[in-house]
C-alpha cells in the first residue's frame, strides 16, 4: 500500500508521497512514487502513483519514452492539463488491457491510480486524480486536496486545516503531517517521503524535499504536533454531565409508567 496526496491552493501546489511497497508481510521495499515531467519555463507536470507497481512503473516508462522519441501526443505536446489527464488515462487502460489476462489468471490486483498536478501556458494550476479506469476528477477551491492509496488516517488533518487561501508553507506542513500520521497508524506506509512545492506562474519546481525515517525536521515536527494535541485535548471545556435522565442505573431506557 502507499499514500500520496496533492493539494491545490491559490498560491500553488504541493504533492507528496511515501515510498513503501509491500507484497506480503515478509517482502517490503521502497520505490519512488513522485515524478517530475516538467519542462522549466513552459509547463509543470507532476505525478504521484499508487497501486500495482508493475503497471505504474510501465506507465511512467511509457510517458518518458513518448517524450524522448517525440511521439505525438506526449506530455510536452499536449496543450492543457486536462488533455494530459485524458492521455494518462489512455496509457493506463492500454497497459492494463495488455497484462489483464495473465494478472487475472493468477488473481493479481492490477488496479492503480495517479495524481496529476501542474500548470500549462495560459492556464491556472490544476490537480487531477486519474482512476484505474482512465477517467478523472479535478480538485476545486471547495475541495482543494486529492488522495490515493491509504487515505483514511491522513484525511482528518487535511479536513480541519486546509482551505484555498492557506499559504503554501502551511500547506506543505499539513501534507507532511498527514503522511506522518498515516505512517504512525499503518505500517504499509513508510519513508522516505518525497515532496514538491510549486508556486503559481513560476513554471518551475524550485522546492523539493526528501525525508528519511530519522530526519531531524520530521522528528521535531512529530513531537511538536503530539505535544500540541495533548495540550489541546486537556484544555478543552469540561463536559456537562448528568444531562441525560432517560437511562436507568442499569443502562435500560426509562419508558415511564406502563
Amino acid at each position: 500500500m502507499t499514500y500520496c496526496l496533492g493539494i491545490l491552493v491559490k498560491e500553488g501546489l504541493v504533492l507528496a508521497a511515501d515510498s513503501r511497497t509491500n507484497a506480503g508481510v515478509d517482502y517490503i521495499s521502497s520505490y519512488r512514487k513522485l515524478f517530475d515531467f516538467s519542462r522549466p519555463g513552459d509547463r509543470v507536470i507532476l505525478l504521484c502513483t499508487s497501486g500495482n507497481l508493475s503497471i505504474t512503473q510501465a506507465v511512467v516508462h511509457k510517458l518518458a519514452q513518448d517524450i524522448k522519441r517525440e511521439r505525438d501526443p506526449n506530455l510536452h505536446s499536449l496543450p492543457t492539463l486536462y488533455d494530459v489527464a485524458r492521455y494518462l488515462g489512455e496509457q493506463i487502460r492500454a497497459l492494463q488491457d495488455a497484462d489483464r489476462p495473465w494478472l487475472e489468471k493468477d488473481k493479481i490486483d492490477f488496479q492503480c491510480s495517479f495524481l496529476l498536478g501542474g500548470q500549462m501556458p495560459g492556464e491556472a494550476p490544476e490537480l487531477f486524480l486519474v482512476y484505474s479506469q482512465g477517467n478523472c476528477i479535478q480538485a476545486t477551491p471547495e475541495t482543494p486536496f486529492l488522495q490515493i492509496g491509504e487515505t483514511k488516517y491522513g484525511k482528518p488533518i487535511l479536513d480541519r486545516t486546509l482551505g484555498f487561501e492557506v499559504s503554501l508553507d502551511a500547506v506543505a506542513k499539513c501534507a507532511l503531517l498527514s503522511i506522518d500520521s498515516t505512517m504512525r497508524s499503518n505500517l504499509s506506509v513508510g519513508p522516505p517521503i518525497h515532496m514538491t512545492l510549486y508556486q503559481t506562474d513560476s513554471f518551475e519546481v524550485r522546492h523539493r524535499a526528501q525525508f528519511q525515517a530519522g530526519d531531524p525536521y520530521l522528528i521535531k515536527m512529530r513531537k511538536h504536533w503530539e505535544v500540541a494535541l495533548r495540550e489541546a485535548s486537556t484544555s478543552m471545556p469540561d463536559i456537562s454531565w448528568n444531562q441525560d435522565d432517560t437511562l436507568s442505573p442499569l443502562g435500560i431506557p426509562d419508558l415511564g409508567d406502563t
